[in-house]
């Protein structure tokens, strides 16, 4: 009996072994589904962005899916995803992506909204080895810490409004005093080292220099500041929340400014929640749909508008853009590793080099998308009707920039 027992249990531990050395080395798969892992904010101060991340990683899948879906081995797979909502929490991401990884044995994981977030994930997703395409996470330090499986398809934080000092001086004919209010979390701290950056290399003058409050509800100090100095340019960074903090108060003090320039405008919809209010705003984007880049799945950024719109009844922030292309990557190197062994597919998407509706992608060593360029948009108005008008950088653009902005007296 006692051998028996003896047989049972070495038997039992060997299948064990099989199995566990079987999830280290291949995605997790099920039938003819590849199951991604993600942890996306549908709750919490970032809810909005995240259900964008979450509306294009399911467009992408849908999409892939009824187009032949992934093609590895003389096999056909589909995509599907997993899905926890992280509450918009740092701490509530880590545990996520520990139970996808170690629960649910996920093997590839897309990531979350927000630098922070991501920068919370990208340790447990890095300690085991677990290939993760992020869409959402900008921070310039994801990209220095050596990390192997990071994959960024967006371009890092700190090139996010570079753009518009360099906008903003060569309007002015020379350096400009510059005026600035940022978040305190990972992504906006990033900007802001970018705007610094850009001050040095312009010769110009950063004269006000401020956070904004935790809840992103007030920044009446700051715009005082800026009436009394008259800065030449005012840059925020305050995600969504702070982008409607700063167009409702510009608009109630009448702060005139010749350029306002912000993050995440997009997302917050400005235009439809503060009407005139909001025009001439510039908003930094990883994407907007009339830039010419072009792919097999969702052709150019018009037709993936059209079809957004068309599934989710409103336009596409980049948000949702930037997250679809996620999928076109990890399509990609699966299909060039032609393979689902894990590490063969983080060398696939370490040599990615390819183009799609939002843009190009090619990864440098640090994970960070080094072939795509931040873009900025104008808000512009025709009477109740206002859009999203491309204007830099200016090679790119499809209208002309308005500046100096309108006084609030002849407006």
């Amino acid at each position: 009996m006692n051998k028996l027992i003896k047989f049972i249990l070495t038997f039992v531990s060997a299948i064990a072994l099989i199995l566990t050395s079987t999830s280290i080395s291949f995605a997790k798969v099920v039938g003819d589904k590849i199951i991604l892992g993600a942890a996306v904010s549908l709750t919490g101060k970032y809810s909005t962005n995240g259900k964008h991340t979450q509306n294009g990683y399911n467009m992408a899948v849908e999409r892939i899916n009824s187009m032949g879906g992934v093609k590895v081995g003389g096999k056909t797979y589909k995509f599907d995803i997993i899905y926890y909502d992280d509450e918009s929490n740092s701490g509530r991401a880590a545990q996520l992506a520990e139970r996808l990884i170690k629960q649910d044995g996920v093997q590839y994981m897309l990531g979350p909204y927000s630098s922070g977030l991501t920068k919370a994930m990208a340790p447990v997703t890095e300690e085991n080895k677990i290939p993760m395409v992020e869409a959402n996470g900008a921070s310039r330090s994801l990209f220095t810490k050596g990390y192997k499986y990071l994959f960024a398809v967006l371009s890092p934080a700190n090139q996010y409004l570079e753009v518009a000092i360099d906008l903003a001086v060569e309007k002015n004919g020379g350096p400009v005093d510059i005026a600035m209010a940022f978040e305190q979390d990972a992504f906006s701290q990033d900007v802001r080292l970018g705007i610094v950056d850009a001050a040095k290399r312009t010769g110009s003058k950063i004269i006000i220099d401020d956070k904004l409050p935790k809840e992103l509800n007030d920044m009446a100090a700051t715009l005082a500041k800026v009436k009394a100095t008259k800065p030449d340019v005012l840059v925020v960074s305050g995600h969504s929340k702070g982008a409607l903090t700063a167009i409702r108060q510009i608009s109630e003090m009448k702060v005139d400014v010749p350029m306002l320039a912000m993050t995440h405008c997009d997302a917050s919809k400005l235009a439809k929640q503060h009407g005139k209010n909001s025009e001439y705003a510039l908003c930094a984007a990883q994407w907007h749909k009339e830039l010419t880049y072009s792919d097999d799945f969702f052709g150019n950024g018009i037709k993936f508008d059209k079809d957004f719109n068309a599934l989710y009844g409103y336009a596409p922030p980049y948000q949702a853009a930037e997250s679809a292309a996620a999928l076109l990557v990890y399509k990609d190197a699966f299909e060039r590793a032609n393979s689902t062994d894990k590490e063969k597919v983080r060398d696939a998407l370490a040599k990615t080099d390819m183009e799609t509706f939002y843009g190009n992608v090619k990864f440098g060593d640090g994970g960070q998308n080094t072939a795509k360029p931040m873009v900025l948009f104008q808000v512009r108005c025709e009477g109740d009707t206002c859009a999203n008008k491309l204007v830099a950088p200016t090679k790119w653009a499809s209208h002309k920039l308005v500046h100096p902005i309108p006084s609030w007296s002849s407006r």
